[in-house]
């Protein structure tokens, strides 16, 4: 009987003890979510370039033949329109919330005519525009965001040196700007 008493008063004392230490712990992690990191890149609404060494904000481009840039958004006022084009071997975009969960990808095989043309927004705001949908837009894909802020992560290839210079002005010269019809 004795030991059952110490066992429950030992699990008891470890659980406490346990959570204390999570408790502790939880403003060391605050703060550091992907979606935080990015927002810290710079204004919203403009890819940034990731290097390999990590930036203030702890984020970095860690694989080599990868060229990666990042953008955070918000479609409160109006919806995000993403646009790239150049020649580049492959691109990818992946589109996520604030809570860093992802709500689009693609690749330049499933664009059309390999050029990156999304626009992200609001569910009134889509059906909106879908009701008379502006020329720019046709060959537009239309993504619905639940919450109004996220973030973007363009990536594309540079296998070789020589691709490297395409990479990296694909990624400087895309486009993640509010949307406004004309």
């Amino acid at each position: 009987m004795l030991r059952i008493v110490f066992a429950i008063l030992t699990g008891l004392f470890g659980a406490a003890l346990l959570h204390l230490v999570i408790i502790l712990s939880l403003p060391h992690f605050t703060g550091r979510d992907a979606a935080t990191r990015v927002a810290a890149e710079g204004d919203l609404n403009n890819f940034y370039l990731l290097n390999d060494r990590y930036d203030e904000a702890g984020l970095a481009n860690g694989d080599p033949f990868v060229r990666t840039a990042v953008c955070s958004f918000d479609v409160e006022d109006g919806p995000v329109h993403f646009t790239a084009r150049g020649n580049v071997p492959f691109w990818s975009i992946a589109i996520y919330d604030s809570a860093s969960n992802e709500v689009f990808s693609m690749n330049d095989r499933t664009s059309v005519g390999g050029a990156l043309d999304v626009l992200a927004g609001g569910p009134i705001q889509l059906t909106d525009l879908r009701k008379n949908l502006p020329r720019e837009l046709e060959q537009a894909i239309l993504v619905e965001m639940a919450r109004p802020d996220g973030y973007a992560v363009l990536r594309t290839l540079a296998p070789q040196a020589s691709f490297d210079e395409a990479a990296r002005n694909f990624l400087t010269e895309a486009g993640c700007e509010q949307f406004s019809a004309r």
